[in-house]
């Protein structure tokens, strides 16, 4: 019944993801047929510019041209609502139908490819109508800035595959739940092999068909995305648990009393050689061998984790093995566990020594966009507080002290923390470099100011205990440094707009006071528009920040109104400068540098969405116009 069951579930599954395999596909080849019709009409179209002279060429010549090249904004967005469809099936919990979300995972790397290709596309065509308009002089300012603006949605969709696979993108975080999905499955058909069982543990262990097939899928989709270091390292913490809590269940005293009272019987030698057979058999050779294929796999800092909780393992048995184990019938047994020993001290060493250096390779990789915390900077902190705990740290030092008592060396106790520090040493380093990278240098002080205050608020931590008071006071210092950088730099030509001395010249009149004003409004748009994309990761920070933007900003703007509409009998011309009232502009400034939560992608899409639909339709108005 079972089988069947299994069955059943198993075709219901594959006939829902044809069926939604084929939808899309029909849907992407319906976008491709089109884009390709575009790229006909548009060769036609440019075919038809060449013979055209300076003189004669007005923009009703190039008009319907355009407007065909505007269609492949259409196809563009055609797959991008297929990407959002995808995006909200990925949003499910995977654990509740494992064969779709894998299915979906696919499709979505898919067309997310075909989007950036499609927008690649479309970036190109229509950057040579503007500049055939640009060399043609057409002067027509509402078709230019159109064509403009179609081109930066159109740059900020082609960014869409590169910020869906970042850290806190949607297909990132679908990836962290077929990890999390990984993860579960193991541990949910992993247990410790009971002693009797030791000797067939192979069969006790083995996954079923199904578990297997779901793990491969998963293994597949993660490795397809650079992602099968991560699902190694859970394999191996998930497995190399489960062999420590199958080591526990030895009753090695058990094992030691029958022992002895054997050897009164048939003498030491032969007990012994009875004691190894019946160790060997147990299968504490396949344990020991699990612990050295572990130690053998590729080297990455989660692997010096899972070395040192073998390898506290081992030194915690490691008396019991001598008393047990000795002899020559042992030997096997003796030689296995010594060198288990050798390749656990040896790799945990490797990879310790290894830490600035793997820090350091990471150096030409790109900072966040939004100028937050690094991934690598988190991950560093995290690791190096979790090296200096309790749990860590003991076997740490001891594993170096063996490994360097056997290279006839001395181990001191500021070993440990001197690497720790120059891993941090080398986050600094990158950080510094990373915050170079950016164009606009008010960003460069948002990142800094986020990571100095990440940095500060290790305070109360192992690590930051380790750096030190001086360390953790520097960077608060570095902290408010570049947040005064940033509210100056940032946001001081705004208020120059309307806090310049002659405001209170009695020349000005209602209409010089309005431009302002509009001039003021286009500039706080612009400034909000784009640092609206930007974060500040600590709440503390960001209100602090938003506060001080509110108090620099929103009296002055009072202020301004007030006295513009003292100066102005209009009411119409009132209405029509003043945009934001105080209290509208103080919430807007307040919701600035929102952290992106992984789940944040649809909203911000949808406005594309929504712009890309608007911009095609007054194009084509002003067209028809």
């Amino acid at each position: 019944m079972e089988e069947k069951h299994n069955l059943d579930a198993a075709r219901k599954c594959l006939h829902a993801s044809l069926e939604t395999s084929g939808a899309i596909a029909s849907a992407l080849d319906e976008s491709g047929s089109r884009l390709e019709l575009l790229r006909h009409r548009c060769q036609s179209l440019q075919a038809s510019f060449r013979p055209i002279s300076m003189q004669k060429c007005s923009f009703v010549d190039v008009s319907n041209g355009i407007d065909s090249v505007l269609c492949s904004a259409a196809a563009v967005l055609k797959v991008f609502e297929f990407v959002q469809q995808l995006e909200n099936s990925l949003l499910t919990d995977p654990g509740s139908d494992l064969c779709s979300y894998v299915s979906d995972a696919k499709k979505l790397e898919e067309a997310l490819k075909l989007l950036t290709d499609n927008c690649t596309l479309a970036i190109g065509w229509l950057q040579g109508v503007l500049d055939f308009l640009q060399d043609k002089a057409i002067t027509n300012e509402l078709y230019l800035f159109q064509v403009k603006k179609s081109l930066r949605i159109l740059r900020e969709l082609q960014a869409v595959e590169e910020v869906a696979r970042i850290d806190g993108g949607f297909l990132s975080a679908a990836l962290d739940k077929l990890e999390t999905e990984f993860r579960r499955l193991l541990m949910a058909n992993s247990m410790p092999i009971p002693l009797v069982s030791l000797g067939s543990h192979t069969a006790a262990q083995a996954l079923a068909g199904s578990v297997m097939g779901k793990l491969q899928a998963i293994i597949d989709r993660l490795n397809a995305n650079s992602r099968l270091d991560k699902c190694k390292s859970i394999y191996i913490e998930v497995r190399g648990t489960n062999a420590q809590r199958t080591l526990n269940t030895l009753d090695l005293s058990y094992l030691e009393i029958p022992t002895a009272k054997f050897e009164d019987k048939i003498g030491r030698e032969a007990s012994t050689e009875c004691f190894a057979k019946i160790a060997i058999k147990s299968g504490i050779l396949s344990l020991i061998r699990f612990g050295r294929n572990v130690s053998e796999s590729r080297n990455d800092p989660y692997k010096l984790l899972n070395l040192l909780d073998i390898f506290s393992v081992l030194d915690d048995l490691r008396l019991k093995f001598n008393q047990l184990f000795g002899g020559k019938a042992c030997e096997e047994i003796r030689i296995a566990t010594k060198d288990l020993v050798n390749k656990v001290v040896n790799g945990a060493c490797e990879i310790f020594w290894q830490l600035p250096a793997q820090v350091k390779l990471q150096r030409p990789s790109s900072p966040p966009r939004d100028g937050g915390v690094p991934r690598l900077v988190s991950f560093v902190t995290d690791y190096c507080n979790q090296l200096l705990n309790d749990t860590y740290l003991p076997h740490l030092k001891k594993v170096l002290e063996i490994h360097l008592s056997w290279r006839n060396e001395t181990y001191e106790e500021s070993i440990v923390f001197t690497q720790i520090y120059d891993t941090i040493k080398e986050v600094a380093v990158n950080l510094d470099s990373w915050s170079k990278a950016y164009e606009d240098i008010t960003l460069s002080y948002i990142f800094m100011m986020n990571n100095h205050c990440h940095f500060y608020n290790l305070r109360g931590t192992m690590l930051g205990g380790m750096m030190g008071d001086t360390w953790l006071g520097a960077h608060e210092q570095y902290k408010d440094y570049y947040s005064a950088l940033y509210l100056r730099n940032s946001w001081g030509k705004l208020l120059s707009i309307i806090v310049q001395k002659d405001l209170l010249s009695s020349s000005l009149t209602s209409q010089d006071l309005g431009k302002r004003l509009h001039a003021f409004n286009l500039a706080f748009d612009e400034r909000y528009k784009k640092e609206s994309g930007w974060t500040i990761c600590d709440e503390a920070l960001r209100k602090n920040i938003c506060r001080h933007l509110v108090e620099c900003i929103v009296p002055i703007y009072k202020a301004y109104v007030k006295n513009y509409n003292l100066s102005t009998e209009n009411e119409g011309m009132v209405t029509k400068h003043i945009k934001y009232t105080a209290e509208t502009l103080e919430n807007k400034i307040r919701s600035m540098f929102q952290p992106k939560l992984k789940k944040h992608g649809s909203a911000k899409y949808a406005d594309w969405t929504s712009k890309i639909k608007r911009v095609s339709k007054n194009f084509r108005f002003t067209l028809a116009a």
